[in-house]
């Protein structure tokens, strides 16, 4: 997938990053937190990770001209503004980081490689319904697994299963928007509308409004 920054709205943007492209970039911009945050991170490809996807919601921010307030987790693990100003969700895949930032409204993004045994991983996050329709195209099932993880990362709570909370509705690789919702749970009908763009072998997927 190419990376890229995209204005959603006046309020809302995204940007896709290459881990490489950016390894020799600096954090001077980072919060004093996060610099710890950073320095204790020991793992050579996990602290590229992390800093690739902070110069990407940088970046998504620069675009809608919100200065960048550093980043702090809540005991679900969700990160948001330090300064309490908006929303963020962050995502890796090999070689690859993303995020979405809101000034208003929580968001989630996912992105993945399309894989074989994604279909074999069905029973573990899908409904047998949503396998009905999905059939056994690894396409079709990683679009699943990554639009589920999307709203998974925007209603920000943990207990929430995949399989047994999360349900979509039927779709097909011409939607290039899907629905799904919040069933069985304190967060029952929260409904959620999931772009997809799909490039190559990877499936990109966030919540939109």
């Amino acid at each position: 997938m190419q990376t890229k920054i995209e204005k959603i709205s006046p309020l809302s943007a995204l940007a896709i990053k290459n881990i490489q492209e950016v390894s020799q970039n600096g954090v001077e911009f980072l919060s004093y937190r996060e610099k710890l945050a950073y320095a204790n991170i020991s793992h050579p490809e996990k602290k590229l990770e992390w800093k690739c996807a902070r110069i990407a919601i940088k970046s998504a921010m620069d675009c809608i001209s919100l200065p960048y307030p550093g980043f702090i987790k809540d005991e679900h693990g969700k990160s948001h503004p330090a300064d309490g100003y908006g929303y963020v969700s962050l995502t890796h895949t090999k070689g690859l980081a993303a995020a979405i930032f809101h000034k208003e409204m929580p968001v989630g993004i996912d992105m993945d490689f399309v894989r074989e045994k994604v279909v074999r991983l069905g029973p573990k996050f899908l409904d047998e319904s949503e396998m009905e329709f999905l059939g056994t195209d690894p396409l079709m099932n990683t679009i699943a697994w990554s639009a589920k993880e999307s709203i998974f990362k925007c209603q920000g709570k943990k207990g929430i299963s995949l399989k047994h909370n999360i349900r979509l509705s039927p779709f097909s690789l011409m939607d290039m928007v899907i629905e799904g919702k919040i069933q069985q749970s304190e967060y029952s009908d929260h409904f959620y509308k999931v772009k997809v763009e799909i490039e190559n072998d990877i499936v990109l997927t966030y919540t939109i409004w």
